[in-house]
């Protein structure tokens, strides 16, 4: 069967999502997480964008070793020369420069003609080879370019040194039938194709980037590019999941292979899911809630007789088993530690004590602990920063009655280690949360999303409460969990100050308008 590389780029064009703002430690656990899924690939930021990125790039690219990861550069040396310093110390230093090649981003997002674009590129990649044995050119906006032109501008790029060519449909606008062609034509036009990776890049804005990404397979891709979940910009990106399902599910017609370790699928999903705050549609195809539930009665009577009558894709195959779960309230460390191992996190002791006194107390309140549970306290500790000044929730208390008008009380530690006491009115219960929780903030705060989810099933589940809002103009996203929601949404809000207490603490991200891919 043919290799198919599976290039992931959930930490860079997924992070571009509305809403979607990942600290180093997350994005470090979701490129380790990415690491066990197999991806060939990891592309972990774009390093000249902002310090932040530069320092997740690094520290990524200096932990993981059975992934190759790559950073984005415009076609430019000293965004060439800050990738090759974040990404330096990689095993395989790897780097994605892309230029747009379509006559409408020419002339007016460029401002430059077709023989500048060219030459352009050819600079930057014979640049970039000066550092990195292996570089990846992308024609930004390569399905709504001029074919001819592609053929020219990819002939030389390669003879500049360009190891892998990307073809993204940037926008989501090609049909499968078109942009399958698009790689056949290439395969046939291009000079020296053959030594160099077919790549495809799709946006799914017409909802087909998975059957586009398939169809440039079929044609001679060998690199296929997408995000855990599908998230990206705007309609997002091919999902690599269904992508990776896809061809192992019809291998008997494809004839591919992914390499992808299937069995990670579910957990990677629900990482990426949980960090980002993005909530995975319920009908989702492989990795949403509802993909394996069976409401008909026919359904349902064809199941139980036998699961190959409506079941194609079993949750097994993508690491979706329910396992007896040993764990309750009077458990003991050792089986608490080794759960945590094989659930795949890696916890130092510190840490390990601390999921663990959180645990006890969520036993002695919650009569069954889920898996979902524990991968929620496991997480929490994984990602959390260590010695930063930041709100701490002692107590919330809320005054309700359908008659009276909502009152919040709390007490939180403040960054400089004072307790304070606030108290404010609201329309709700939790709009008089957020009112007392204003108090504590400098700054103009606005609300621009929130919603609560539970965890697992049960009148005793946890609540998940997300938060999105602006602080003097810039977002912050935070996320917490308790078995009561007004908890839960009280230090969601806390998350989310918190965030931007940690950003601003280091130099500020910098605000480039980034158009790629």
């Amino acid at each position: 069967m043919r290799r198919i590389d599976i290039f992931d780029t959930t930490l860079r064009d997924g992070e571009q999502s509305a809403g979607i703002n990942l600290n180093t430690a997350e994005k470090l656990e979701i490129a380790k997480q990415l690491e066990r899924f197999g991806a060939t690939i990891i592309e972990a930021g774009f390093p000249a964008s902002s310090p932040g990125d530069f320092e997740a790039v690094q520290r990524i690219a200096n932990t993981v070793k059975n992934s190759t990861v790559t950073g984005l550069a415009r076609a430019m040396k000293s965004d060439i020369e800050t990738s090759w310093e974040a990404l330096r110390g990689a095993e395989q230093p790897h780097l994605h420069v892309f230029l747009a090649t379509s006559p409408i981003h020419m002339e007016y997002k460029l401002q430059k003609t077709p023989d500048q674009v060219v030459d352009i590129a050819v600079e930057a990649v014979k640049y970039a080879r000066k550092f990195f044995p292996t570089v990846q050119w992308s024609a930004e906006d390569a399905f709504r370019s001029d074919w001819e032109f592609l053929v020219r501008i990819i002939n030389q790029v390669i003879v500049a040194g360009a190891t892998v060519i990307n073809i993204p449909d940037t926008v989501g606008y090609a049909t499968p039938k078109e942009y399958g062609a698009l790689f056949k034509f290439l395969k046939e036009n291009v000079t020296g194709i053959d030594k160099v990776k077919l790549s495809a890049h799709c946006h799914n804005d017409l909802g087909m980037a998975v059957a586009n990404s398939i169809a440039a397979i079929e044609n001679g891709a060998e690199q296929v590019e997408g995000t855990i979940n599908g998230i990206g910009e705007r309609a997002g990106n091919a999902a690599l999941e269904e992508i990776a399902v896809a061809l192992h599910i019809r291998k008997d017609f494809y004839g591919f292979e992914t390499g992808i370790n299937l069995q990670e699928i579910k957990r990677t999903s629900q990482l990426v899911s949980q960090l980002t705050g993005v909530v995975i549609q319920p009908n989702k195809a492989i990795v949403g809630k509802n993909a394996f539930a069976h409401e008909s009665g026919i359904h349902q009577d064809g199941y139980l007789k036998n699961r190959q009558t409506y079941e194609i894709i079993t949750p097994e195959l993508i690491g979706d088993k329910t396992e007896p779960l040993a764990l309750g309230k009077h458990s003991g460390r050792h089986a608490f530690k080794d759960r945590a191992i094989t659930m795949g996190f890696e916890l130092n002791d510190e840490k390990l004590n601390q999921a663990f006194a959180e645990f006890k107390k969520l036993a002695d309140r919650k009569k069954e602990i889920t898996e979902d549970d524990l991968f929620v306290l496991f997480t929490d500790q994984q990602i959390k920063y260590k010695d930063t000044p930041v709100y701490e929730l002692k107590n919330v208390q809320v005054q309700y009655g359908t008659a009276n008008i909502p009152t919040a009380t709390v007490s939180a530690v403040e960054p400089s280690g004072e307790v304070i006491t606030v108290a404010a009115t609201g329309a709700g219960s939790v709009e008089a949360i957020f009112n007392t929780l204003e108090q504590l903030v400098t700054g103009e705060v606005h609300i621009l999303d929130y919603r609560v989810t539970s965890i697992g099933k049960g009148r005793d589940a946890l609540g998940e409460a997300v938060v999105n809002l602006s602080i003097d103009g810039e977002v912050s996203i935070g996320r917490d969990v308790a078995q009561d929601v007004l908890e839960a949404s009280a230090k969601a809000y806390l998350n989310a100050i918190n965030r931007h207490l940690m950003k601003t603490a280091s130099p500020v991200r910098a605000a480039v308008v980034t158009e790629s891919n």
